[in-house]
């Protein structure tokens, strides 16, 4: 299951730490991907997103693959016929956030997050590492404004 989750900095500080080795942000947005096996709740997939005004932030999202072998080939078998964790988790957040969120922007360091985004709808800017999601009609001058803001915050 994926979901949005109040408390999901610590539900996914084990998680961050192993990607980013520090705890995971303990302020909103958190989208969790989670196993549910026996009554407990796994998290596989972990990204934070930090709302700005009209826009909303995406970073530090972070894949557990030593959880993923673990689960059943079947199970496994689906979630790479989906795209992988990552690309379905991300493709639900764009769909969450988008009623609220004029544009989502994605900071990405990683050629392989750069491809899943692009694959999941978001463009590339001007600005290296920076990318955006439109998720409605906008006119020129609100797309730009809202793409320098978000470049103005740098890395996140």
């Amino acid at each position: 299951t994926i979901e949005e989750v109040d408390d999901g900095g610590s539900v996914a500080n084990a998680l961050f730490r192993l990607r980013y080795g520090s705890d995971a942000p303990d302020f909103p947005f958190h989208v969790i991907a989670f196993w549910n096996d026996d009554g407990s709740r796994v998290p596989l997939c972990y990204i934070h997103f930090t709302a700005q005004g009209d826009a909303l932030l995406g970073g530090g999202a972070c894949v557990d693959n030593r959880m993923l072998r673990r689960l059943p080939k079947d199970l496994r078998d689906r979630i790479r016929a989906a795209g992988g964790l990552y690309r379905y988790s991300l493709a639900w957040s764009v769909r969450h956030f988008a009623p609220r969120f004029s544009a989502i922007f994605g900071y990405c360091g990683d050629a392989l997050a750069e491809r899943t985004d692009l694959a999941v709808g978001f463009k590339k800017t001007e600005y290296p590492r920076l990318l955006v999601y439109f998720t409605r009609e906008l006119d020129a001058p609100e797309r730009r404004a809202l793409i320098e803001q978000a470049n103005a915050v740098g890395p996140f």
